[in-house]
């Protein structure tokens, strides 16, 4: 077991990343919770791995505090959390509905504001913990017709940057990883095992030279 870790809390669950960091945590001998706003699709992960799910809409403070008061009760308090939700709508600019690109921003960045915020409150008392951001490459160069999506991921990043100078003087490691390709199973993406050794090892690192902020790409680029 984990000498330093005890609980993990992973929102925006599916099959990919969020997925082999809860199987990842569970073999180090954490206590998972996923949360989704599916949880159905979660059975398998939970079967296998012994992670509680719950429901959660990322973008309701209500349910994000709700969320981490279940999981206190059940885990105790996440000493460990991952935000890995994200939403887009696609399409140039003329034609974008503002209210879906309101909801994307509201599940990019401001869920991750209110479940850092969460996890801060619980973190601080024990001088202790990690909030491990997942970026993208749209968080660093936006694309065409890709406007909320990065507009979403340049805040996630700035909100990681801040937080990081504000919480690790007092014990909270929080880094931003910019996952710069797809994720997937073929040889030129990015392998979500692999992603998720690389979280794992941002969370060993001793507090003199924490990381802020770790960028994987494939080792081929075609963009």
């Amino acid at each position: 077991m984990s000498t330093q870790y005890r609980t993990a809390l992973i929102l925006g669950t599916g099959p990919g990343l969020s997925s082999s960091l809860a199987r990842l945590f569970a073999r180090h001998g954490l206590s998972v919770a996923v949360a989704a706003r599916n949880t159905e699709k979660l059975a398998p992960l939970a079967a296998e791995t012994g992670c509680t799910t719950h429901a959660c809409d990322a973008a309701s403070p209500e349910a994000v505090a709700r969320l981490f008061t279940e999981v206190e009760a059940r885990h105790g308090a996440p000493d460990v959390v991952v935000y890995n939700a994200s939403a887009r709508a696609r399409g140039p600019i003329t034609g974008l509905d503002p209210e879906a690109v309101r909801r994307a921003m509201e599940i990019s960045a401001f869920g991750a504001f209110l479940t850092a915020q969460q996890a801060a409150r619980r973190m601080l008392p024990a001088g202790r913990g990690a909030i491990l951001l997942t970026g993208a490459t749209a968080g660093v160069k936006g694309f065409a017709n890709s406007s909320s999506f990065a507009m979403g991921k340049f805040a996630l990043r700035g909100l990681a940057q801040s937080l990081a100078r504000e919480l690790a003087p007092q014990g909270v490691h929080v880094a931003h990883f910019v996952i710069d390709g797809s994720i997937g199973p073929g040889d030129t993406q990015l392998s979500p095992d692999a992603i998720a050794e690389t979280y794992w090892h941002v969370m060993q690192q001793h507090r003199s030279a924490w990381s802020w902020e770790v960028e994987v790409r494939p080792f081929v680029e075609k963009w």
